[in-house]
């Protein structure tokens, strides 16, 4: 049975993706996740808690790979957890692989200008 996404983030779709993530106003962090990626679900629970830490100032959403790989080709993901970040429908970072939450706070802070 497959997870529409690994924790209660908003999934996001090849079809939704411009609209959710490009379209938006604030900056947006995608997190590219497959299931059988364990470090995809380490980090999940992290990336959850940080989302409501930092609602407001920026939005995380998630996007399965392998059930969506036209974002995936398009942003050239090759290793699983990728964090994408895009401001104004710019994509301007990413980080890939796994982190320590304070990693993941410190990131997220670069990409709201703390």
């Amino acid at each position: 049975m497959s997870q529409v996404a690994p924790h209660a983030l908003t999934a996001v779709t090849d079809g939704t993706f411009a609209s959710t993530v490009l379209a938006a106003d604030q900056p947006v962090v995608v997190d590219v996740w497959a299931e059988w990626c364990p470090p995809c679900h380490a980090i999940s629970r992290s990336l959850a808690e940080l989302a409501e830490e930092f609602a407001g100032r920026l939005t995380i959403v998630t996007v399965n790979s392998d059930e969506n790989p036209e974002v995936t080709r398009r942003y050239r993901v090759l290793s699983l957890p990728t964090l994408l970040v895009f401001r104004h429908g710019e994509l301007v970072d990413s980080l890939v692989g796994a982190r320590p939450k304070a990693h993941l706070r410190q990131a997220l802070a670069r990409c709201v200008g703390e």
